[in-house]
């Protein structure tokens, strides 16, 4: 399998220094320094992501040159269309921190207008498309206007910005889980089989779940089959060879909760993620849980939350992801510490077996693409290459793809409808 180049770009090391003068003169103008302090990092073509910036008190310390606050993934197109000048743009793109006072918000129904104290700009250059690792930028600078008598700044912001090259593996479903489709292998416009997936249902299932679930009588009249729960669905990965490598099924039925037509937070239905026991054929492991439901308001969404089993770990359970997914739209599914500031993720030791932390082994991991109810969804999946180290690994991100993928189907709102009939007198 070859992998398709990514580029990571990093921001970290985020400390805010405000010296006496600049809180006087912010004091005396009625703009008061409040905390916490809160950056947007822009990149064009992307999210603003946002983040708290801690002050720094003493001169001489500096923040954690270790710690990640925000981090962007670039694929040669990303890389070429930041380079490339565009009609529509006017200067060049580049990376812009925008640090501000206080939080967005309002508060007894107006709104608090925040304070920008300052920005930090750095253009896109050549070395970003390069693949090595650089720092791009490491240590203090000015982002205030005030500057104290003596010429010094009055408000610093530190930060550690930095490339690396973060190789990944593409793959895509090719037709829907259901149909028990192919799974190739993208480089570029080159497709390569690497996997197929089979869907099953139990026989008691085989009715599909999500039709109206109607029977007509001998007079005519219609009957709500009594169908309140989905379950029994499982979809098993298989290699060139025809082995199975992974599978996901339903450990718990999806169900709507009570009183009410949906599968709520309060019971949600899971997926139970596992793999081949190399000790016992034909026997399987857990290798994670995937717990999903749907979260009601203006947009519905499909919450999913994975975790990660492992008898090496306390209490059995790390929780890894918590997503919510449009459920008319679809969306991403991913698993990354750095975005969600969890623990780092166990480093893989063959056939997703992950037996011990690693910090290295943090960061992005993988992402899933699905589309919402209703829709053909063929799951896009992404994964770090550093997380794969043999085909094994691969399908058990396969099998969770499929249950997250499905999950959009099982979280469906059950039709609520009594019996009627044609019949209605005039």
């Amino acid at each position: 399998m070859d992998p398709q180049a990514f580029i990571r770009l990093s921001v970290g090391s985020l400390g805010l220094r405000v010296s006496r003068t600049a809180l006087t003169a912010a004091k005396s103008s009625n703009h008061a320094i409040s905390t916490p302090c809160v950056c947007e990092i822009r990149l064009r073509g992307f999210p603003v992501q946002t983040t708290e910036i801690p002050f720094i008190s003493s001169p001489e310390s500096v923040p954690n040159p270790h710690s990640i606050s925000s981090s962007f993934y670039l694929e040669d197109s990303d890389l070429k269309a930041l380079l490339a000048p565009g009609c529509l743009y006017t200067s060049l793109a580049s990376l812009e921190i925008l640090v501000f006072t206080g939080r967005k918000g309002t508060h007894c129904g107006v709104g608090i207008k925040r304070q920008l104290l300052g920005t930090f700009k750095l253009n896109v250059g050549p070395e970003w498309s390069e693949g090595k690792s650089v720092i791009l930028y490491n240590g203090w600078t000015n982002i205030g206007k005030n500057r104290q008598e003596n010429g010094k700044p009055g408000v610093e912001l530190h930060l550690k910005v930095k490339l690396d090259p973060d190789p990944r593996y593409v793959f895509q479903f090719e037709d829907q889980t259901k149909l028990s489709p192919q799974i190739v292998q993208l480089q570029g416009t080159v497709k390569q089989a690497i996997f197929s997936c089979k869907f099953s249902q139990d026989r008691l299932s085989q009715i599909d779940p999500l039709s109206n679930f109607w029977s007509t009588s001998a007079d005519g009249s219609y009957h709500e089959i009594e169908r309140r729960e989905r379950k029994g669905w499982r979809v098993t990965i298989h290699d060139l060879s025809g082995s199975a490598v992974a599978a996901a099924f339903i450990a718990t039925p999806f169900v709507p909760s009570t009183g009410c037509d949906w599968v709520a937070k309060s019971n949600p239905g899971a997926w139970l993620i596992v793999r081949p026991d190399a000790c016992r054929p034909e026997s399987w492991l857990p290798w994670g849980k995937l717990e999903a439901w749907r979260e009601r308001g203006i947009r519905d969404s499909i919450c999913c939350c994975f975790h990660l089993l492992s008898d090496g770990l306390e209490g059995g359970e790390l929780l890894m992801s918590e997503i919510l997914i449009d459920a008319e739209k679809g969306g991403e599914f991913f698993i990354d510490t750095e975005r969600q500031g969890a623990s780092p993720l166990p480093s893989p030791q063959s056939s997703g077996d992950y037996a011990a932390l690693s910090p290295i082994a943090g960061g992005f991991v993988m992402s899933c693409r699905v589309r919402g109810e209703g829709k053909c969804s063929k799951p896009l999946v992404q994964l770090a290459m550093r997380h794969v180290t043999c085909v094994e690994d691969a399908a058990i991100f396969m099998a969770l793809a499929t249950a997250v993928d499905l999950s959009i189907e099982a979280c469906r709102p059950f039709r609520r409808q009594n019996r009627i009939s044609r019949r209605q007198s005039s």
